[in-house]
This record gives C-alpha cells, structure tokens and sequence, in this order.
C-alpha cells in the first residue's frame, strides 16, 4: 500500500530549515489535500520568510508554531492531532557543538525525549527522525548526541506498548549547499583566489534535499519500527568540490578542524551484523528478539550484507566528478552558477 498523507496532520520539528522547506514543499506537491502541516521552529523571522513562500491563504493546511523542542509541554500541545511527525530539529554546526557541548546536548538529546513523549501521549502514528553520518563511530559531540538520539528512537519502539507507533530513524550525509557547508562557503571565498582545504585526501557524502525528503517518504511509507535507513549515495573529495567551483583558485591546506573526520561513515562493522541490503538503501535493523529480520528480507527482497561490510565516504563505489558537482550546484543552490 503506497504512502498516502492526504487528509492527515503532520508536525516538522526545525521546519523552517533547509530540509524542512524542502519536505513542506514536497508534501503540498505530492499530497494537495493533507489536513494539517505544522511547521515548529523557535525562529520568528525565519517562520515569517517562511510564511512568505508559504502563506496561508495559498495553503490553508499550514500552521506556524513558535516553540523549542527543548520544551515538552509546548512540543506537546502542538502535537495534539497530528499523526506523523518529522524530527528535523537539532544543533549541527561541528565547532559550535564542541565549544558549547550541553547546549547541544539539551537540544539533541532531551529534545529527542520530549518527541518521543509527545508522540507517545498525543496518538501520533509515525515518526521518523532526521541523522547523519556522524552518528556512526563518531568522535565529535555532535555526532555523538545524534548516536544517542538514534538510540532514544529506536528504543522508543520497547514503550510504545499497544500503541499503533512506529518510530524510526533516517541517516545520510552533506546536503549540498546547505547552511553551514563547504559549498555557500567557497562561493563566499573563491572571489579571493584562495580556498581553504582541511586535508587534501578529505572525503564526504552527498545527499540533494529532494534524496533526503523521498527518503523520509520511503520511512514513513515503509517502516516497521526501529530501522535506521541509510541512502545509497555517492562520495566527493573536498578538492573536487574546490575545483569545480573556483578551478583557478589555490587549494590552501589549513588542517582538519577539531571534531572532524578525514572520511564520514554511515554503517560500521558492527552495524552490519544487523544490516540489509536493498534496491537504493541499507536498512540497519534493531537486536530485539521481536524482529523477524528474514521476514523483513523476504518482504522488501532484501539480502543480508557480507561479513565485514563497511559504508564510508573513502571506500564508495560512486563519485562526483567536479563537473559533475558544478551541475548539482546549478540544480540545488544556483541555476546561474558557472565557476
């Protein structure tokens, strides 16, 4: 039975962000008659900017909440009524996390807790939440709260008891100019001649906003509860992506910065002890002894992957070119971009 989201209420945690604009858009396209989408962030001014591209009189369904997902009984009241919720809400930004730990910690952890609780107590039947590669293995906090945040959802599942809930999570890597990456910096920088290279051999995922909300669709649509879904998605090397937007600017290496990787992973080892192969995702699936995992198999046509399988951005059997990420610029961040 294919997802169908019309006439249901959906909450977006962070919904003012990058991929919350992106899934708001994709669900008035795709589903013209949803009841209700509510949009919760804590920035006015973002909410208003929102409000312009998406006013109520054009969408009738949409509603704009002030509130933090640090604060359970306001993320509660909004959830009243809603039937799905996509958790997109977090603190991201590597250095700042480093610097500024509980916060992060307040906001990506707790905050994951009062999701839960509110799905939990309001009659919400599906939550997917948003992660990212630095979840797996990771080695800053900020990939740390997020490993713990994957593990609040998944086991949320345990508490659920005769509720019709399912919690999963979603998990990929660098979205394409989005706020804070590589890409709006170098085109902020290559006007100087010289673009800052942490380590020559670095390596990312990249994922466009569109893989990432079709990939919340295929959760929503798919999950059992307690998988994480982790894309199918090719790699890039930093100096490609200092290529392809300023091909004449000197490549300055700086250092890696402190919480960062040489190279992002989203299934380790140990992962794939539990993890599934099919047709464009892994699916990592949770140790309950209530899982039927050959039953899952058979019923996505999946297979089990090989003993010692890994998934990181150094060993992808698919990779951007910089022309290639020249095109991904002018698709997703600049339709006049031209290096």
């Amino acid at each position: 039975m294919s997802l169908d989201l019309n006439h249901k209420s959906i909450l977006v945690t962070g919904g003012t962000g990058s991929f919350g604009k992106k899934f708001v858009q994709a669900v008035f396209e795709k589903y013209p008659q949803v009841k209700r989408l509510v949009v919760y962030s804590r920035d006015e001014l973002k909410q208003y900017e929102m409000s312009q591209v998406f006013p109520h009189d054009k969408y009738p369904a949409i509603r704009y909440f002030i509130g933090d997902v640090r604060d359970g009984e306001r993320l509660k009241r909004a959830c009243e009524g809603i039937d799905v919720i996509v958790h997109a809400a977090a603190l991201k930004q590597v250095p700042a996390a480093e610097y500024n730990p509980m916060e992060c910690i307040k906001t990506n952890i707790f905050g994951a807790e009062n999701v839960i609780n509110a799905a939990l107590d309001c009659g919400v039947k599906d939550v997917v939440a948003l992660s990212t590669d630095k979840a797996a293995a990771p080695i800053n906090l900020y990939g740390a709260t997020k490993l713990c945040s994957d593990k609040l959802f998944v086991a949320a599942n345990n508490m659920k008891g005769s509720r019709d809930l399912r919690f999963s999570v979603v998990r990929y890597g660098n979205v394409i100019g989005s706020r804070g990456s590589v890409v709006p910096f170098f085109l902020q920088r290559r006007h100087t001649g010289v673009l800052p290279i942490t380590h020559p051999d670095m390596t990312r995922f990249n994922i466009s906003l569109e893989q990432g909300v079709d990939l919340v669709l295929y959760a929503l649509e798919h999950a059992w509860g307690g998988e994480i879904f982790v894309p199918k998605i090719p790699s890039y090397k930093i100096t490609e992506v200092a290529k392809a937007i300023g091909p004449e600017c000197k490549q300055e290496i700086v250092g890696i910065r402190p919480g960062e990787k040489l190279h992002e992973a989203m299934i380790t080892e140990t992962d794939a002890l539990s993890t599934v192969e099919l047709q464009k995702y892994y699916v990592i699936l949770p140790f309950t002894p209530r899982w039927d995992v050959e039953e899952f198999i058979k019923n996505f046509h999946g297979k089990r992957v090989p003993d010692g399988f890994y998934y990181d951005s150094a060993n992808n059997e698919e990779w951007l070119t910089a022309e290639q990420i020249r095109e991904e610029i002018r698709l997703h961040v600049d339709a006049d971009f031209e290096a």
